[in-house]
Protein backbone atom coordinates (compact mmCIF):
# COMPACT_ATOMS: atom_id res chain seq x y z
CA UNK A 1 0.00 0.00 0.00
CA UNK A 2 1.43 3.60 -1.02
CA UNK A 3 1.42 5.56 1.62
CA UNK A 4 -0.59 8.96 1.78
CA UNK A 5 0.64 10.78 4.46
CA UNK A 6 -2.73 12.11 5.47
CA UNK A 7 -2.97 14.05 8.52
CA UNK A 8 -6.65 13.61 9.91
CA UNK A 9 -7.80 14.81 13.08
CA UNK A 10 -10.81 13.28 15.62
CA UNK A 11 -12.34 15.91 17.38
CA UNK A 12 -15.19 14.91 20.40
CA UNK A 13 -17.71 16.09 23.11
CA UNK A 14 -20.11 14.48 25.28
CA UNK A 15 -23.29 16.59 25.37
CA UNK A 16 -25.56 17.94 22.98
CA UNK A 17 -24.97 21.36 24.75
CA UNK A 18 -21.43 21.46 23.71
CA UNK A 19 -19.68 21.80 20.41
CA UNK A 20 -16.20 20.58 19.03
CA UNK A 21 -15.44 24.18 18.17
CA UNK A 22 -12.72 24.57 21.14
CA UNK A 23 -10.74 21.66 19.44
CA UNK A 24 -11.08 22.71 16.05
CA UNK A 25 -8.57 25.56 15.67
CA UNK A 26 -5.82 23.51 17.11
CA UNK A 27 -6.42 20.56 15.12
CA UNK A 28 -6.66 22.66 11.64
CA UNK A 29 -3.19 24.27 13.22
CA UNK A 30 -1.87 20.69 13.49
CA UNK A 31 -2.69 20.16 9.84
CA UNK A 32 -5.46 18.23 9.56
CA UNK A 33 -6.95 18.27 6.51
CA UNK A 34 -9.94 16.67 7.40
CA UNK A 35 -11.83 16.40 11.26
CA UNK A 36 -14.06 13.68 12.28
CA UNK A 37 -16.52 15.34 15.04
CA UNK A 38 -18.65 13.66 17.43
CA UNK A 39 -21.06 14.03 20.03
CA UNK A 40 -20.91 11.35 22.31
CA UNK A 41 -20.20 10.16 25.64
CA UNK A 42 -16.39 9.07 26.27
CA UNK A 43 -17.83 6.23 27.94
CA UNK A 44 -20.00 5.36 25.13
CA UNK A 45 -19.57 1.90 22.77
CA UNK A 46 -20.58 2.78 19.91
CA UNK A 47 -18.72 5.94 18.37
CA UNK A 48 -19.73 5.63 14.61
CA UNK A 49 -17.26 8.97 13.56
CA UNK A 50 -14.33 7.25 15.28
CA UNK A 51 -15.22 4.08 13.41
CA UNK A 52 -14.83 6.12 9.77
CA UNK A 53 -11.82 7.93 11.20
CA UNK A 54 -10.01 4.16 11.99
CA UNK A 55 -11.48 2.85 8.47
CA UNK A 56 -10.03 5.66 6.68
CA UNK A 57 -6.34 6.06 8.20
CA UNK A 58 -3.57 4.57 5.60
CA UNK A 59 -0.16 3.19 6.37
CA UNK A 60 1.82 6.88 6.68
CA UNK A 61 -1.59 8.78 8.31
CA UNK A 62 -1.20 10.70 11.15
CA UNK A 63 -4.33 10.69 13.42
CA UNK A 64 -4.63 13.70 16.00
CA UNK A 65 -6.79 14.00 18.64
CA UNK A 66 -6.80 17.23 21.26
CA UNK A 67 -6.42 15.40 24.39
CA UNK A 68 -6.03 12.05 25.52
CA UNK A 69 -9.29 11.77 26.45
CA UNK A 70 -11.49 12.33 23.44
CA UNK A 71 -10.42 9.35 21.92
CA UNK A 72 -10.45 6.08 24.62
CA UNK A 73 -13.10 5.37 27.34
CA UNK A 74 -10.34 4.20 29.05
CA UNK A 75 -6.46 4.11 29.61
CA UNK A 76 -6.90 0.67 28.04
CA UNK A 77 -9.09 1.53 25.67
CA UNK A 78 -6.73 4.31 24.30
CA UNK A 79 -3.69 1.89 24.47
CA UNK A 80 -5.88 -0.47 21.97
CA UNK A 81 -6.56 1.79 19.61
CA UNK A 82 -3.04 3.27 19.48
CA UNK A 83 -1.67 -0.47 19.21
CA UNK A 84 -4.04 -0.98 16.23
CA UNK A 85 -2.77 2.44 14.35
CA UNK A 86 0.82 1.49 14.91
CA UNK A 87 0.40 -1.64 13.55
CA UNK A 88 -1.20 -0.56 10.76
CA UNK A 89 1.24 2.14 10.29
CA UNK A 90 -0.26 5.43 10.96
CA UNK A 91 1.15 7.51 13.48
CA UNK A 92 -1.03 8.90 16.92
CA UNK A 93 -0.46 12.63 17.49
CA UNK A 94 -2.18 14.76 21.13
CA UNK A 95 -1.51 17.97 21.12
CA UNK A 96 -2.61 18.97 24.82
CA UNK A 97 0.00 16.20 26.16
CA UNK A 98 2.57 16.61 23.51
CA UNK A 99 2.19 12.61 22.49
CA UNK A 100 3.58 11.82 19.42
CA UNK A 101 4.12 8.31 18.88
CA UNK A 102 6.29 9.26 15.52
CA UNK A 103 8.98 9.89 17.96
CA UNK A 104 11.11 7.55 19.95
CA UNK A 105 10.26 9.32 23.42
CA UNK A 106 6.70 9.18 21.98
CA UNK A 107 7.09 5.42 21.83
CA UNK A 108 8.62 5.13 25.03
CA UNK A 109 5.91 6.91 26.73
CA UNK A 110 3.37 4.46 24.65
CA UNK A 111 5.10 1.88 26.15
CA UNK A 112 4.86 2.82 29.54
CA UNK A 113 0.89 3.93 29.27
CA UNK A 114 1.11 -0.17 28.16
CA UNK A 115 2.87 -0.78 31.34
CA UNK A 116 0.82 0.51 33.54
CA UNK A 117 -2.86 -0.58 31.85
CA UNK A 118 -1.55 -4.31 32.38
CA UNK A 119 -0.67 -3.52 36.06
CA UNK A 120 -3.82 -1.88 36.64
CA UNK A 121 -6.06 -4.67 34.75
CA UNK A 122 -4.18 -6.92 37.08
CA UNK A 123 -5.25 -4.94 40.23
CA UNK A 124 -9.05 -5.13 39.00
CA UNK A 125 -8.80 -8.77 38.37
CA UNK A 126 -7.04 -9.38 42.17
CA UNK A 127 -9.88 -7.13 43.42
CA UNK A 128 -12.31 -9.21 41.46
CA UNK A 129 -11.87 -12.44 42.70
CA UNK A 130 -10.92 -11.88 46.18
CA UNK A 131 -14.81 -10.50 46.04
CA UNK A 132 -15.99 -13.37 44.24
CA UNK A 133 -14.28 -15.65 46.96
CA UNK A 134 -15.68 -13.24 49.93
CA UNK A 135 -19.31 -14.05 48.39
CA UNK A 136 -18.91 -17.96 47.76
CA UNK A 137 -17.98 -17.96 51.59
CA UNK A 138 -20.79 -16.39 52.62
CA UNK A 139 -22.80 -19.14 50.86
CA UNK A 140 -24.26 -16.40 48.43
CA UNK A 141 -22.55 -17.14 45.07
CA UNK A 142 -24.16 -19.22 42.15
CA UNK A 143 -27.59 -19.42 44.03
CA UNK A 144 -31.02 -19.26 42.11
CA UNK A 145 -31.81 -15.67 44.23
CA UNK A 146 -32.06 -13.21 40.96
CA UNK A 147 -30.79 -10.11 43.95
CA UNK A 148 -27.30 -9.05 44.78
CA UNK A 149 -25.80 -9.21 48.16
CA UNK A 150 -24.27 -5.92 48.49
CA UNK A 151 -20.55 -7.71 48.27
CA UNK A 152 -21.66 -9.09 45.00
CA UNK A 153 -22.80 -5.43 43.73
CA UNK A 154 -19.49 -4.07 44.91
CA UNK A 155 -17.76 -6.77 42.95
CA UNK A 156 -20.29 -5.50 39.99
CA UNK A 157 -19.49 -1.79 39.95
CA UNK A 158 -15.50 -2.55 40.20
CA UNK A 159 -15.83 -5.17 36.76
CA UNK A 160 -17.72 -2.69 35.30
CA UNK A 161 -15.42 0.08 35.77
CA UNK A 162 -13.00 -1.88 34.32
CA UNK A 163 -14.46 -1.58 31.15
CA UNK A 164 -13.17 -5.14 30.51
CA UNK A 165 -16.68 -6.84 30.55
CA UNK A 166 -20.33 -6.53 29.01
CA UNK A 167 -23.17 -6.58 31.22
CA UNK A 168 -24.19 -10.23 29.68
CA UNK A 169 -20.67 -11.42 30.58
CA UNK A 170 -21.01 -9.69 34.28
CA UNK A 171 -24.55 -11.26 34.65
CA UNK A 172 -23.77 -14.88 33.52
CA UNK A 173 -20.93 -14.43 35.99
CA UNK A 174 -23.45 -14.34 38.75
CA UNK A 175 -25.95 -16.11 37.59
CA UNK A 176 -28.79 -13.16 37.38
CA UNK A 177 -30.45 -11.30 34.56
CA UNK A 178 -29.01 -8.21 32.75
CA UNK A 179 -31.81 -6.25 34.07
CA UNK A 180 -30.63 -7.09 37.73
CA UNK A 181 -27.06 -6.05 36.60
CA UNK A 182 -27.98 -2.84 35.24
CA UNK A 183 -30.21 -1.99 38.10
CA UNK A 184 -27.02 -3.01 40.80
CA UNK A 185 -25.09 -0.21 38.43
CA UNK A 186 -27.71 2.51 38.73
CA UNK A 187 -28.04 1.67 42.10
CA UNK A 188 -24.19 2.50 43.02
CA UNK A 189 -24.51 5.51 41.11
CA UNK A 190 -27.48 7.09 42.44
CA UNK A 191 -26.53 9.46 45.63
CA UNK A 192 -27.60 8.10 48.65
CA UNK A 193 -30.86 8.66 50.22
CA UNK A 194 -30.49 11.62 53.38
CA UNK A 195 -31.95 10.53 56.60
CA UNK A 196 -34.88 12.25 57.90
CA UNK A 197 -34.40 14.45 60.64
CA UNK A 198 -35.88 13.22 64.22
CA UNK A 199 -38.81 14.84 65.28
CA UNK A 200 -37.98 17.50 68.19
CA UNK A 201 -39.44 16.31 71.69
CA UNK A 202 -40.04 12.55 70.52
CA UNK A 203 -38.43 9.57 71.42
Amino acid sequence: MVASDMVIGYARVSTEDQNTEGQLPDLRKAGCKRVYQEKVSGGAADRPELEKCLERLEKGDTLVVWRLDRLGRSIRDLLRIVDGLDKNGVHFVCLKEKFDTSTAAGRLVFHFFAALAQFEKELVRERTMAGLSAARARGRLGGRSRLLTPQQAKVVKTMWDSHDHTRQEIATQFKVSVSTIVRSLRASAAPPTPTPPKPKGGK
